[in-house]
């Protein structure tokens, strides 16, 4: 699968484009962590994406069609998203909530057949709940809820997956457990996008970056191309330095530190100014 953001403006009114200058290509296998700040409009080309919100300009393409002119049905076919992380309402079992991915490919008028649960079991394997599938839904935890909620749109059996914020409001231990599920995921060949306010899951997932800038051209490419100093700063107005590290076993890892306190500078007695 080939998706192509194409001279890409999005917004709700034609005269004043939210985002603009999105030119941005991914394929089968690739992992895309888009970044910028509150109200910068990741919501608006996610909506624009799944083909929620018309382009103001440009276009989205899959495998070469404009899926403009597709209906919701053809768009389920390709993609799937998942929402912010959220509390349960009901006590539904794990692979109750997870078969729900198959609405769309359920008729209404009969019950789920052995296909539709092999598909079920599948993807609570892939993200390492098929131990959980009796379990209630409200009695997991925050990180396995949100992997639920990825194995629920995998039952879709998309070739795309949009997730928004997908570890907002989980510890840090949940939040890589899902970072690895996704690059996992990829490995097996999906085509992942995410939105994050931390510009470090870039690294861990080695994902290409898009990252939004209020007033400027939106920036596509590797995550090491992106995640500049420079750039962290025009997005977010906060001094970020960007620091390259070897692992314990000798791996090399860049970590992303704020800086908290202006850098004390001395006068020519030697004394902090």
């Amino acid at each position: 699968m080939r998706i192509e953001l194409n001279n890409l403006s999005c917004g709700y009114d034609r005269q004043k484009p939210i985002v603009f200058g999105v030119d941005m290509t991914l394929n089968s296998g690739d992992v895309c962590c888009m970044l910028g700040p509150n109200g910068v409009g990741k919501t608006t080309l996610f909506k624009t994406v799944i083909n929620l919100l018309p382009p103001l300009s440009g276009q989205v393409s899959i495998d070469g069609q404009n899926i403009r002119r597709w209906n919701p049905q053809q768009v389920s076919r390709y993609l799937a998203y998942v929402a912010q992380a959220h509390a349960p309402v009901f006590p539904y079992l794990v692979k109750e909530v997870a078969m729900m991915g198959r609405l769309g490919q359920i008729n209404s008028l009969r019950q789920p057949s052995r296909d539709d649960h092999d598909i079920v079991e599948q993807a609570l394997e892939d993200v390492g709940l098929r131990h959980l599938r009796d379990a209630p839904y409200s009695q997991i935890s925050g990180g396995e809820r949100q992997l639920l909620m990825i194995a629920r749109a995998l039952c879709q059996q998309p070739q795309l997956l949009m997730l928004d914020e997908p570890t907002a409001n989980l510890d840090y231990g949940n939040m890589l457990l899902v970072m690895k599920t996704l690059r996992r995921l990829a490995d097996k060949g999906m085509c992942i996008i995410f939105t994050t306010h931390m510009p470090d899951q870039a690294f861990m997932c080695e994902a290409k970056t898009i990252m939004l800038r209020r007033g400027q051209a939106a920036l596509f490419g590797n995550a090491a191309q992106v995640i500049t100093s420079r750039n962290l700063y025009e997005a977010y107005q906060a001094e970020i330095q960007i620091l390259e590290i070897i692992s314990a076993d000798g791996i090399p890892l860049k970590v992303i530190v704020p800086r908290l306190r202006e850098e004390r500078r001395e006068n020519n007695s030697g004394k902090d100014i």
